[in-house]
């Protein structure tokens, strides 16, 4: 058993999903931009005499972040001037927030527990780097450089790895149910940052070295850089050597940390106020009109879709884990009721729920993630699908069926019923139809008849296996099997 407890700490960017950058007009391309330095202009550049005037809309899109984290929206607040030098930030300096951010003490709750939320600010994002293969120099990219970031960072009060890498997934949630950004870590819309020190039982808490980990870019690579400087930390102490307090850096290939330089302290960047922004002021109404314009929120929409459908608690969290996928579902269901109410469809109600959400949290999803596709992009019209679980939930196809049907209306966007006739799938259910097969097979598979009547259950398993096969998987698989008991108690 480890006798070092870990105490970690997350810092997390996330590129705001605006229509502009932080202080000009230019177009936020997130840093996305096939080509440099297209969407740039004197202000993002840093030319002389130009200034910096705050974009509202990223302002708004950090307080929703924090009420939706259980934050304080403060009042009073400013933007300052962080003083470091690196060639890819044009001003030599970056705007930002130090003592005064939009958001403080708020807290997310994590696998039954509330992880704190010290602060969440807002500052513009740095340039790029361009490092041509062979060349012995680099170029700067300036589209990213200006870009609103969102900066939380949380109290130290995770442990583990499996808790940080569940923060930052609710956080990604969080952030696209707001709309405010696709946070997705591998085009570099989130970034997350590790704080790790170590403490032996009976000492303070925050006695141990504060090591800083950067550049991870995935939830996989979260967990595994934490397991990683817990036993390296942990190796040091035991040599009875030192944590040196520094930065250090992710290498995915080696699985490894790498330092990379001596940690910097807040004095370092010399914070002093933006001269040129002057300081906020917000109202209490304000306040409650960004509470007004708060989403149906993660957690909010599972106990919802618990209570309301019904469904097992794997499938809610799949269906809510994505917002487009959840909306999809309940335009879906919305469809089903109605058909149900026009008394077009029979199938009850629990039923065909349940179904819709296990062929689009297997099926469905299985293509989406298959093809790299988005439910935006979706052709299957929630209408279609539908009649789908209808056609699946009354029987007329079997589940082997119902895949070809599916896989056939995510790549055409056909009718189902149209395909189910073009393929000739609909399912034998018919009593009299089916009798002649499960003749024919009784009679040629002896030693089963045999088996079944010397109460090997399995054997009626593989007697319905061999209707489904003579049928072409065309055979009602309850029918037949019905039909296979009666016949097998005839012939005892």
């Amino acid at each position: 058993m480890n006798k070092y407890t870990a105490v970690i700490g997350m810092e997390i960017h996330v590129e705001l999903k605006t229509k502009s950058k932080m202080f000009c007009s230019s177009k936020n391309g997130m840093g996305m931009e096939t080509e440099p330095n297209v969407n740039i202009c004197p202000v993002c550049t840093a030319q002389p005499g130009t200034l910096p005037v705050p974009n509202r809309q990223a302002i708004e899109f950090v307080q929703l972040a924090g009420l939706a984290l259980n934050c304080q929206l403060r009042l009073d607040s400013k933007f300052d001037r962080k003083n470091y030098f690196y060639p890819d930030i044009p001003k030599g300096y970056q705007i930002s927030q130090y003592d005064q951010p939009f958001c403080e003490a708020g807290h997310l709750d994590v696998l039954g527990k509330k992880i704190g939320v010290t602060r969440i600010h807002l500052e513009e994002d740095t340039g790029k780097l361009v490092h041509p293969k062979g060349a012995n120099y680099s170029l700067v990219d300036f589209n990213r450089a200006g870009v609103p970031l969102m900066e939380l960072v949380t109290e130290p009060d995770i442990e583990t790895a499996e808790e940080a890498r569940v923060f930052c997934q609710k956080l990604q949630q969080i952030c696209r149910y707001l709309k405010i950004s696709d946070a997705d870590m591998e085009k570099g819309h989130m970034r997350c940052e590790v704080n790790l020190s170590l403490y032996k039982k009976g000492e303070e808490k925050l006695s141990g070295t504060k090591v800083e980990v950067k550049n991870i870019n995935s939830f996989k690579f979260v967990e595994k850089a934490i397991a990683y400087e817990i036993e390296r930390q942990t190796e040091v102490l035991e040599k009875g050597e030192k944590i040196v307090q520094e930065t250090r850096g992710w290498d995915a290939n080696r699985n490894v940390t790498v330092s990379q330089r001596k940690k910097e302290s807040a004095h370092d960047y010399r914070y002093f106020p933006e001269p040129d922004i002057p300081p906020f002021q917000f109202t209490p109404e304000y306040v409650e009109e960004m509470k007004r314009k708060l989403p149906e929120l993660p957690d909010q929409k599972v106990k919802r879709f618990k209570v309301e459908y019904g469904l097992a608690d794997d499938a809610i969290l799949v269906l809510t884990t994505d917002p487009a996928l959840a909306d999809y579902f309940e335009n879906v269901v919305s469809e089903i009721k109605e058909k149900i109410d026009c008394k077009e469809f029979s199938v009850p109600l629990e039923k065909a729920l349940a179904l819709a959400a296990n062929y689009m949290v297997g099926e469905l999803r299985k293509h989406l993630m298959t093809n790299g596709g988005e439910i935006a992009e979706l052709k299957i019209t929630p209408e279609n699908y539908a009649e789908l679980i209808a056609i699946v939930g009354e029987g007329k196809i079997s589940s082997s069926g119902a895949q070809t049907v599916l896989k056939v209306m995510y790549e055409t966007g056909a009718d189902p019923s149209q395909i189910i006739e073009e393929k000739n799938l609909i399912q034998m259910s018919d009593a009299g139809e089916l009798e002649k097969i499960v003749d024919l097979v009784l009679a040629k598979n002896e030693k089963s008849v045999t088996d079944y009547k010397a109460g090997k259950e399995n054997a009626l398993k593989f007697l319905v296996g061999q209707v489904m096969a003579v049928s072409k998987g065309k055979a009602n698989p309850t029918v037949a099997s019905e039909l296979l008991i009666k016949k097998l108690a005839e012939m005892a």
